[in-house]
């Protein structure tokens, strides 16, 4: 995840309508007042990952500064992410929405799973069991609501903070033991976050 936007971001940001514009191919040149975090969800890329692609070990940056942009997630992956949180996360808090955005990224950078989103939500378990109910009940197709495509674009910007959270549960649904022998990281509603 640490290559470079290869499409040009000036493109993209004028087809958005954002207003946006980049001074090459992955690249951004602040505006007064801009922060880590707008630019970030702007185009869809970690605020960490932004940081450490410009030797940057705070939150400070300067009008005019050009910024190097990592790797944006596309749209379909985006739409993807949505949907199997809008499947799983129905009722929950919108804060247990990015987490569990954050998980499926976390994840992608985990050298324990596959390195897609797509990969990730499709991954199934040694017995050919989805590792996501709504993978294998169908659910995963239904449309996401805005709250779930708005928290997968956090979870995006966010990428690589908190807790490294690789699992969560409803311990209320599930009779899985092993998963509850993992080191919890937060209960958020409903959902039990852990490692």
């Amino acid at each position: 995840m640490k290559k470079l936007i290869a499409i040009s971001t000036a493109a993209v940001a004028l087809l958005a309508g954002t207003g946006f514009d980049a001074q090459a191919a992955g690249s951004h040149k602040v505006k007064s007042g801009e922060s880590l975090w707008n630019i970030g969800k702007t185009y869809g890329v970690s605020v960490k990952e932004m940081q450490k692609l410009n030797d940057k070990n705070n939150h400070l940056i300067f009008p005019g500064e050009a910024l190097q942009l990592p790797e944006k997630v596309s749209k379909d992956d985006k739409e993807l992410l949505a949907r199997l949180v809008h499947a799983e996360s129905k009722g929950e808090p919108y804060e247990g929405k990015v987490a569990v955005a954050t998980v499926v990224l976390n994840r992608v950078d985990s050298e324990q799973f596959p390195d897609s989103i797509k990969d990730v939500v499709y991954e199934t378990s040694a017995g050919g069991i989805y590792q996501f109910s709504p993978v294998g009940n169908g659910q995963i197709d239904k449309a996401a609501d805005e709250e779930a495509l708005k928290a997968v674009e956090e979870a995006i910007a966010f990428r690589g903070d908190g807790n490294n959270s690789l699992y969560f549960f409803n311990p209320d649904k599930t009779s899985d033991e092993w998963i509850r022998t993992r080191k919890v990281t937060k209960t958020i509603g409903n959902h039990v976050f852990a490692q």
